[in-house]
């Protein structure tokens, strides 16, 4: 995959030179503000934030993240994305929040180094992603790992995700006793939940070009009414106190600070390489046709991580989902994500609100996102047999396995086979090959 972002900023570099500096203020301001579009905007930031919270919610969820952590992450990040429209916009109308791609890989940190480390983890996380950003290091990342294996890598979260949530779409409520599995009960929360996924599914199908925030709305309403008649799992959300510390790490032996340093460099990259992607679709669908610079993204994505693991936050981007909500909800700057954040606050106050919803609500959200991950595979068959059948085993290798255990094997294959395919059609020394290999970070061309 090939980015042209780095090339196409709001305002020419020499205009910084201009004397005419409130000229070149007033264009930056533009990608944060501009009175014209303030109810469009505003509707949606609204409508945008509206459907993110159940989203975060599932995806804190999957994290093994408090719900409430996650939101304030998400206000955090659209703070920070707002003000950095003002000085270095990335995109126009990207919305940012914890992403889906990365909720497993959070949840493998959690497991692995406790929550106590997770803050120190973020941090490190951001460290790198500054680096990323100072030296433009992206475009190599990109090089390094092509796109297809992404997408089979979200593939195979995806999957994860939606075998995750499946369960809630019959959980019963705590208290019900029964000898059979199969009972009334669960035959009929089974039935709710059918009809639900139907009501999305047709909803989606018949707004998603207009209005894809109504699926999500709907289904919440529904279910809302439905759980006042009766009894089913509700979410319930943890009032966790939010407070600043310093991310201080309470490890010492060396193999822990090993592992946690390549998760960090894990991490950072996936974040890195879906905001990229991201970033290609953005700027696909932005109502004006503004230009997407990615390295712009990645400063407002490293401060607002650096900044949660302040306190206790996860990680974030600017997600495909939110953004294109917020698109097709009317939104034309960057001041609806300001918006967003604001709606999304309410409920970091008001936690309380959040436990209305019914858990087969959160679940169906969160197995559409799962399949709407899955369903990427179908953009890597417009690439080849070859790009596809090496997704399709990334996915699956990432969803028995892990993430960088998946990636890691499909990354192998992959250079075996391009190896092979060198070494016996161009009867090309090994030498040679890694000479081609590494002529590609050059843009000189090569291994596929």
């Amino acid at each position: 995959m090939t980015t042209h972002n780095q090339k196409s900023t709001l305002v020419d570099n020499t205009t910084q030179n201009s004397p005419n500096n409130s000229l070149h203020l007033e264009k930056l301001g533009s990608a944060a503000f501009q009175s014209q579009y303030l109810v469009r905007d505003l509707q949606g930031g609204i409508i945008t934030g509206a459907m993110a919270i159940p989203l975060s919610a599932g995806i804190a969820m999957m994290s093994h993240y408090p719900i409430k952590v996650a939101l304030a992450t998400v206000v955090f990040a659209c703070f920070i994305g707002w003000i950095n429209a003002w000085i270095k916009p990335g995109n126009y109308i990207g919305a940012p929040g914890v992403a889906a791609g990365l909720a497993p890989v959070l949840a493998m940190g959690v497991a692995s180094f406790g929550m106590e480390n997770m803050a120190f983890a973020i941090f490190l996380t951001a460290f790198i992603q500054a680096i990323i950003w100072k030296y433009n290091l992206q475009k190599y990342i990109l090089v390094a790992v092509p796109s297809y294996m992404i997408e089979g890598l979200l593939a195979g979260v995806g999957l994860k995700i939606a075998l995750n949530f499946f369960a809630m779409t019959y959980e019963l409520p705590k208290d019900s006793v029964s000898v059979e599995f199969w009972n009334l009960a669960r035959i009929q929360m089974v039935m709710i939940s059918l009809g639900g996924f139907a009501l999305f599914l047709y909803l989606f199908s018949k707004y998603q070009a207009k209005q894809p925030a109504v699926p999500y709305f709907a289904l919440i309403i529904a279910g809302v009414v439905i759980a006042q008649f009766f009894p089913m799992p509700m979410l319930y959300v943890e009032d966790v106190p939010l407070s600043l510390a310093l991310p201080i790490p309470h490890f010492e032996d060396a193999f822990t600070w090993l592992h946690v340093i390549g998760f960090a460099l894990m991490l950072a990259i996936i974040d890195v390489i879906e905001q990229v992607m991201s970033n290609a679709a953005i700027e696909k669908i932005d109502p004006l046709k503004r230009k997407c610079d990615t390295n712009n993204s990645l400063l407002a994505i490293w401060i607002s991580n650096m900044g949660a693991s302040f306190f206790g936050g996860m990680t974030n981007l600017d997600g495909l989902a939110k953004s294109t909500t917020n698109k097709l909800a009317g939104a034309y700057t960057k001041f609806s994500v300001l918006v967003i954040g604001v709606v999304i606050l309410f409920f970091v106050l008001n936690t309380q609100y959040l436990e209305y919803l019914p858990k087969f609500s959160l679940a169906i959200i969160m197995i559409f996102t799962g399949w709407k991950m899955i369903a990427g595979l179908l953009h890597v068959a417009h690439e080849g047999q070859y790009a596809l059948m090496l997704a399709v085993f990334c996915a699956l290798a990432v969803y028995k396995l892990g993430i960088f255990e998946g990636l890691l094997l499909a990354m192998i294959l992959h250079g075996l086979v391009n190896y092979v395919v060198f070494r016996h059609t161009e009867n090309m020394k090994t030498l040679q090959i890694i000479k081609r290999y590494f002529e590609r970070f050059s843009g000189s061309g090569g291994v596929d």
